[in-house]
């Protein structure tokens, strides 16, 4: 039974403490639309999208009403262009547009899939999308993109991570015009998953049915102001508070989910309960941090203080939730959280905490600008140091970095919205370019052998 003390403790998360839905991500398979004619197959693409989920939108903004809960974005995922392109033997940009144009039809704000896997190697259609990438999301508002260059199974591609550091820079380039945003729509990852209801990364993997629907759920500020009621709490009661706030925020997303499934016809995928901020004043996964007790995000502790926060939001929503997956967990993404951009802008938040800080969080190093004359060399050093983290720990990680052209540390790009400002944050100077040119596959680590 329903009690009113939970009724109104919802309502006091949703008007106080920033608790929404952050989204719901229509996953749609494009496998039936593979075709060697490419105009027919871009066709096919967009009449595929348009039907799926043209109720997506209304379906949403409808829930949205009954529930009295945000639902921030509306998104749609799809199978990686790469494998739909590979019979077309021609440049895959049309697909993007196609993608572009539905999306647009439909309502959504982003849609995500234009990917190809390449953990292992190279195969038919990867290396055209991967060198169409700049000019794709530099010709359409709403299509993101991925690149999977490693794996804990087959370890790290390292003449795709040298790729991808130059398509990286070439993105950046390629909208310079619009502070670069190209560049904040790419994302490389290791050990991607293929039900990730989250941009910029989400793609409809091919294990998933044809059209299902994910939900991914927030709720830093709702952790944070539980905790801030106890300020006197030992660490493991610390970690109490935080599971049992997650089950409630993870019960949400849940609900929110079966609803939607139900009137759209189509299969309730999974929750994913990570904590995803935005640079809302409230909403911020570094304040949390600093409600534990740290003076800064950035300073020594964060790491653990993190393990801690992503240990016990993942142990508190699955138990909620027997839909649980996507990333799931606590996203530190810098220009997206108020906490990470100060701490940033005042030095105490550094690439090189952020770099530790993923091997207990949900992603990785996710939307940092970096100074604009970086070389490619460095940005795949980045991804390769990145890609190593998640194949030695049996984790997805991602590299999603904004080289600021014309810019340099000290200086600030601002995309406003979700999106948020970040600073540009310094480098190393050495350069690794010798190690990026060796070329070649990283080996799998010896626990990858585990049948």
């Amino acid at each position: 039974m329903i009690k009113t003390y939970d009724i109104l403790e919802t309502i006091r998360m949703i008007q106080n403490e920033c608790l929404d839905i952050r989204t719901i991500t229509m996953g749609i398979s494009l496998l039936d639309c593979i075709d060697a004619d490419i105009d027919t197959a871009c066709k096919k693409v967009y009449d595929k999208i348009t039907t799926k989920a043209k109720d997506l939108v209304r379906v949403g903004e409808e829930i949205e009403k009954e529930l009295g809960i945000p639902i921030i974005n509306k998104r749609i995922s799809v199978t990686p262009i790469a494998i739909v392109s590979a019979a077309c033997k021609c440049s895959p940009v049309p697909f993007a547009k196609a993608m572009d144009e539905a999306a647009k039809a439909v309502g959504v704000n982003l849609i995500g899939g234009y990917s190809a896997l390449v953990q292992k190697g190279f195969s038919a259609g990867d290396v055209e999308l991967i060198k169409s990438i700049p000019e794709a999301l530099a010709c359409t508002e709403r299509v993101c993109s991925s690149v999977n260059v490693g794996s804990t199974k087959t370890g790290i591609n390292l003449d795709a991570c040298k790729l991808m550091g130059g398509i990286i820079k070439q993105s950046a380039e390629a909208t310079v015009d619009k502070a670069c945003f190209g560049a904040a729509k790419l994302v490389v990852f290791c050990n991607a998953v293929e039900d990730n209801p989250f941009m910029a990364g989400a793609f409809h993997g091919v294990g998933e049915p044809d059209c299902m629907i994910n939900v991914g759920v927030s709720g830093p500020g709702v952790v944070r102001a539980a905790l801030a009621k106890y300020p006197d709490a030992d660490i493991t009661q610390i970690s109490d508070i935080i599971k049992k706030i997650s089950f409630k925020i993870t019960r949400v997303g849940q609900l929110v989910g079966t609803m939607a499934s139900k009137r759209l016809g189509v299969p309730f995928g999974i929750v994913d309960l990570s904590l995803a901020p935005t640079p809302a004043v409230g909403d911020s996964v570094a304040h949390i941090l600093e409600e534990i007790g740290l003076e800064q995000c950035g300073t020594h502790g964060t790491t653990a203080t993190l393990a801690l926060l992503n240990d016990a939001v993942k142990k508190g929503g699955v138990m909620a939730c027997s839909r649980i997956g996507g990333l799931s967990g606590a996203f530190i993404p810098v220009s997206e959280d108020a906490g990470m951009i100060d701490a940033a802008k005042s030095g105490v938040l550094t690439i090189e905490k952020l770099e530790a800080m993923t091997a207990v969080c949900s992603v990785g190093l996710d939307m940092i600008v970096i100074p604009g004359d970086t070389t490619p060399e460095t940005i795949a050093a980045i991804i390769a140091d990145e890609a190593a983290i998640g194949m030695v720990n049996s984790k997805t990680t991602a590299v999603r970095v904004v080289p600021a052209i014309g810019k340099q540390v000290g200086e600030e790009l601002d995309w406003g919205g979700l999106f948020g400002c970040g600073p540009v944050m310094p480098l190393k100077q050495a350069s690794p370019a010798k190690f990026i040119n060796r070329g070649g596959q990283i080996p799998a680590p010896l626990h990858s052998l585990k049948n």
